[in-house]
């Protein structure tokens, strides 16, 4: 499978909109959280090229180098989650003529389904990572790059709420009721903790003049 990495935006975009099974929603999740952490890095680049500026820049650059690792990590999950999904359809295809491939295919759809729900649920815990970045970018930033700061803050909450999506799809299906119990709890916890993080750098934004 081909690195949608290295996809132009529009091979990239006609790969989503292709009747493939993968890249999927949760692709798309991961390139959004993605994008919203360039914007971010973007904004915390400018504020710290402004030299005259340093006020509190120690903070501002440990910011920019836990969001600096974040993006490849939200980049490499748009390929995972295409890899998972695809081992999901490849489980689900095999054989079960007699009982030893049933229970062969059985264990197979288990794995599968635990790996393609796995990766969705490190999008969010990424993302909500960068959330918790964005209200130290969003109180440094120049009045010219307010407006990104608040299109990545936005953008990486839709990415958690469109990978906790793709999780509540996939634990319909799980047959683990312990692992989708904990998966579940983890889920709502990092959706509620993405969204103070995100209420808090907007508030922020709207509360700088000048």
């Amino acid at each position: 499978m081909r690195s949608y990495s290295n996809f132009s935006v529009r091979d990239l975009l006609d790969a989503f909109s292709s009747t493939a099974p993968a890249p999927g929603g949760g692709g798309a999740a991961a390139l959004t959280g993605a994008i919203g952490v360039s914007l971010l890095l973007m904004a915390a680049g400018i504020r710290a090229s402004r030299s005259s500026e340093s006020t509190d820049s120690m903070e501002l650059a440990d910011a920019t180098d836990r969001l600096r690792s974040l993006r490849p990590a939200l980049a490499a999950l748009v390929d995972r989650d295409a890899e998972a999904y695809t081992s999901v359809i490849a489980a689900l295809r095999m054989p079960a003529t007699n009982d030893e491939e049933a229970e062969g295919r059985r264990a197979a759809v288990a794995s599968a389904m635990h790996a393609a729900t796995d990766v969705p649920l490190e999008m969010m815990r990424a993302c909500r990572r960068a959330l918790r970045e964005a209200p130290i970018v969003a109180a440094h930033s120049i009045r010219s790059t307010r407006g990104d700061v608040g299109v990545a803050i936005e953008l990486l909450r839709s990415a958690v709420r469109s990978a906790g999506l793709t999780i509540d799809a996939n634990i319909a299906s799980l047959k683990d009721a312990g692992y989708a119990g904990v998966v579940s709890e983890e889920r709502q916890r990092l959706d509620a903790e993405s969204a103070a993080d995100a209420e808090h750098g907007l508030s922020l934004l709207s509360g700088k003049s000048g």
